[in-house]
């Protein structure tokens, strides 16, 4: 089973991802500090998972890309 992520987690990471998509990467601890320095968040917890939503859909993103280059 995958991880059960919260709305607000992934609307805000979309939103981050669509106003700012050359500041990350597919490294969490990078994401993280990006998220740190864009965001104000009420706690760590939230902010980890933000990060890691991000991490996630931009490592999908980076795959959807490398299986489409071949054909």
């Amino acid at each position: 089973m995958g991880k059960v992520r919260i709305s607000l987690v992934k609307r805000t990471a979309r939103k981050l991802l669509a106003l700012y998509p050359d500041l990350f990467t597919d490294d969490f601890e990078h994401n993280k500090e990006v998220v740190k320095k864009v965001l104000i968040t009420p706690s760590k917890k939230l902010r980890n998972q933000i990060a890691g939503y991000i991490t996630h859909l931009v490592a999908l993103e980076k795959k959807r890309r490398s299986q489409e280059q071949p054909a």
